[in-house]
């Protein structure tokens, strides 16, 4: 199949486990990049193992959770491990123009494969380093797996009900964010590489990147001297803005602005001139007055009643959904052709370009599924495109 996107034309070799690296791999595949994954002979990507939940027969199961992070890609099992393969691996060096790995650091060093010997076989690759921790300091050996890193990096503790245990997020936040933050990172070295011809190491971490999500968490603290604690499901320094309860069910609603309180406020049985609360400073200071008018208001009506009233005033509101509901909407599913599992639908990406239309092409691999394929073209004929 020949790509196609924006990025048609460059070649990613996929070294990565797990899912920050993965993740990176498969946006850039999305944008039209031919992806070789690297795996494990024998054992292949941790989370081929993950689950349940599992798809398929019982002698072709596949993990949920890896088809969710690896379609776009062709699978070679590879023993990096051994000198027997130096040429090959060699081979899909030259063959790249991004590499991306997220082992310990130091571990592409100790395989042959560190900085020099990568600039030495193509000066013009670009390689994203994913670490747990980053490169140095004294946590630069520790193994970051999401939930760590959501714990460490600040995120548990602005997560949950107010008093409550810290709560994770619902998704790995931590790898997501790490895979987003290095994708742009190699959308960079590529337009520098264009200017000047040469590649370069481009590296982030799962705790830098959740750092670089803090926002306005971050100037609360750095700036305001401010350390934040658990908001529960409603905004720190927004009012009224988070969850509610209706007749029938929760709701958010977002009020902004003061221009969205006076048209709020109505709604809700409050003149929006009440000196109580007519500006946000005033309702956040009296939130907990403000959160009561709003339930007894809020539980007069069902949830569906809510959003009509709300949609007509113009004050942002939505409903709860679970996934069945949210997946009802356009635009959000690829469909694919997976070898062993018939037709799969997968979340879609959620970039349009008004020129350049994007497709899920290739659906997750099975386990070493093009390793002859590639073999022979790197091998046979180091010029080959391995298409």
């Amino acid at each position: 199949m020949q790509p196609k996107g924006p990025l048609a034309g460059v070649r990613v070799l996929d070294l990565a486990r797990v899912l920050a690296g993965p993740f990176a791999a498969m946006l850039l595949a999305d944008l039209g990049a031919e992806v070789i994954k690297v795996e494990r002979p024998g054992a292949g990507d941790d989370t081929r193992s993950w689950g349940p939940p599992f798809a398929g027969p019982e002698d072709g199961r596949q993990s949920t959770y890896f088809l969710s992070v690896n379609r776009g890609k062709r699978s070679v099992t590879v023993d990096l491990k051994d000198p027997a393969e130096r040429g090959f691996v060699e081979e899909l060096i030259r063959w790249a123009d991004v590499l991306v790995e997220n082992f310990r650091p130091g571990v592409m060093d100790r395989l042959g494969l560190g900085d020099e010997r990568l600039a030495e076989l193509n000066p013009g690759l670009v390689r994203l380093s994913i670490s747990g921790f980053g490169d140095a300091g004294p946590d630069r050996d520790r193994v970051g797996y999401d939930q760590i890193v959501q714990a460490e990096g600040g995120l548990m503790s602005l997560t949950g009900m107010p008093g409550g245990p810290a709560v994770k997020v619902g998704v790995p936040i931590a790898d997501v964010s790490a895979g987003l933050f290095g994708v742009i990172g190699v959308l960079g070295a590529l337009v520098e590489r264009g200017r000047t011809g040469k590649g370069q190491r481009v590296a982030t971490s799962l705790l830098a990147a959740q750092v670089g999500i803090h926002t306005f968490q971050a100037t609360r603290y750095l700036v305001a001297g401010e350390v934040p604690g658990h908001s529960g499901n409603h905004h720190p320094t927004v009012a009224p803005y988070g969850l509610f309860d209706a007749a029938d069910g929760p709701l958010v609603i977002a009020v902004g602005n003061d221009g969205i309180w006076w048209r709020f406020a109505p709604l809700v049985g409050l003149d929006p001139a009440d000196g109580r609360f007519a500006v946000n400073a005033l309702r956040l200071e009296r939130l907990e007055e403000l959160h009561q008018i709003l339930a007894a208001a809020l539980a007069a009506r069902p949830v569906a009643e809510w959003l009509r009233l709300l949609a007509d005033a113009g004050v942002p509101a939505g409903r709860v959904k679970s996934l069945d509901a949210v997946y009802d909407g356009p635009g959000l599913v690829w469909e694919v052709d997976h070898p062993a599992l018939g037709r799969v639908r997968l979340s879609a990406n959620p970039l349009r370009y008004s020129r350049t239309a994007l497709s899920p092409g290739l659906p997750p691999p099975l386990l070493g599924e093009h390793t002859g394929q590639i073999r022979q073209a790197m091998l046979g004929d180091q010029r080959a495109d391995a298409r």
